[in-house]
């Protein structure tokens, strides 16, 4: 996830958009507060809403926990990790490192 000052937007408006196209989420903030967000415009915002929609790429980018990811779609955990499902995003995600570890901790 990107960060834009407003500062940034004189010179950087095309780095935003493509960065929307590429299906990047950019937070653009104005005195180091949150201004506003910009998303992807795409098929899965249009389907699930954009508040389902934030929260899925905000947990996709490891911004949100689960539970703060469902919270701000408003639904329930298990409703959120079926949407999850859904969109083929992983819950977990592990390093090569981490799965040696985790591998060699079972073996």
């Amino acid at each position: 996830m990107e960060t834009f000052t407003i500062r940034d937007l004189r010179e950087r408006t095309g780095e935003l958009v493509r960065d929307a196209e590429a299906g990047k989420l950019s937070i653009v903030t104005k005195h180091g507060q949150g201004v506003f967000v910009a998303m992807p415009f795409d098929e899965a915002m249009l389907r699930s809403g954009v508040r389902v929609a934030l929260a899925v790429k905000l947990f996709d980018e490891e911004a949100l926990g689960l539970g703060k990811a469902a919270k701000l779609a408003g639904v329930s955990q298990s409703e959120f990790i079926h949407h999850l499902g859904a969109l083929k995003i992983p819950l977990a995600r592990y390093g090569a490192d981490e799965l040696a570890q985790e591998v060699a901790a079972f073996a």
